[in-house]
């Protein structure tokens, strides 16, 4: 198991916008080949208020893969980031994979 996580640096002014997009795009997700492990936004308690993180769990690379060419041409995934794109909300996305440590 692979875990795809996906940093994003967002418009601290447009944090309605970008949870709208993160739960617009799950159902894609999902469909897509990923098991959406959660989407996070930022707080005012601690920390940066314009950073969130998306995990999205993967068996392996080639499944990873299958997924992006899959999303890529998924009718409901493109409309949600045309959305995000016209509200401005998401300023940049650093992806990395990580993987779990077994207790």
């Amino acid at each position: 198991m692979m875990t795809l996580c996906i940093r994003y640096t967002l418009d601290a002014n447009k944090l309605a916008d970008f949870e709208t997009y993160t739960r617009t795009l799950q159902q894609p997700i999902e469909r897509c080949g990923g098991k959406v492990a959660g989407y996070y936004l930022p707080t005012k308690v601690a920390g940066p208020t314009n950073i969130a993180m998306g995990l999205i769990d993967f068996p392996d690379l080639a499944a990873y893969q299958d997924y992006r060419e899959k999303l890529l041409s998924d009718a409901d995934a493109v409309e949600s980031l045309r959305h995000a794109e016209a509200a401005g909300c998401i300023l940049n996305e650093d992806r990395s994979f990580v993987r779990r440590v077994s207790s």
